[in-house]
């Protein structure tokens, strides 16, 4: 993506929560304005929000304990919502799902609008169903989310544990994510529910939005797994 394929931007607060409508063939580049950016993310097919992203199948499919590129995220129909066509890091947390109110009060303390303004503390659950409810949805749309930026590791330990590495995004980080069809896409920049910072520091991000070729018979992520090509090759025979 160059500055000249920029359709749209958009700074998402830290704490905050954001939709985007990406159409087809259109990519989502998400960039770390400052250090230890989260963004917890949640995707649907457009045209039917009954489809949505399946992120054990998504792993599972591709033989990976996270989301790197060139990766595909499948829905759990097993077509391709989106490609990871790039990004600065190569790990992206896709096990641990998103913080809850109840987490951030015991970590944090009780907050409100009315004692904090716009320094409220609201977990990434809060802001996905907010965002949620503006488009029909709610509760029982909420599943597994990708945690951008964010990294977790085996513990090393007899019980199997994880350990959530810190200091893994910086500022100017960023991945890049291009539709494979119409997606509705809702993410959180809440902490991550393992990040073990004492004081509430979620960070912002900005988001690009372009036109994007449509992938080739070459292209990385279909030729990445077996399932990854097979996932894309469903979602265009079925467009088509």
């Amino acid at each position: 993506m160059t500055a000249t394929d920029v359709r749209y931007t958009h700074e998402i607060a830290a704490g905050a929560a954001w939709t985007v409508r990406l159409g087809r063939h259109r990519s989502l580049r998400l960039t770390c304005l400052d250090d230890g950016a989260n963004a917890s993310v949640l995707m649907f097919a457009a045209a039917d929000p009954l489809e949505r992203l399946n992120v054990p199948d998504t792993l599972k499919a591709q033989m990976s304990a996270c989301v790197r590129p060139p990766m595909v995220l499948m829905s759990d129909m097993g077509r391709a919502l989106a490609s990871v066509t790039g990004s600065s890091l190569d790990w992206h947390d896709a096990v641990t799902g998103h913080s809850t109110d109840a987490l951030v009060e015991a970590r944090f303390g009780p907050s409100s609008y009315a004692a904090d303004r716009n320094g409220w503390r609201r977990s990434a659950r809060a802001g996905l169903l907010d965002e949620l409810w503006k488009h029909g949805l709610g509760k029982r749309d909420l599943h597994a989310t990708v945690n951008l930026f964010s990294k977790v590791v085996p513990g090393g330990d007899e019980r199997g544990s994880l350990a959530f590495e810190p200091g893994h995004a910086a500022t100017g980080d960023w991945v890049e994510l291009r539709a494979e069809q119409d997606l509705l896409v809702v993410l959180s920049t809440a902490p991550h529910p393992m990040d073990p910072t004492p004081v509430w520091a979620p960070a912002r991000l900005r988001a690009d939005v372009a036109a994007v070729p449509a992938p080739g018979a070459d292209d990385a992520s279909r030729r990445f797994r077996a399932e990854s090509g097979r996932a894309l090759a469903e979602t265009e025979r079925s467009l088509a």
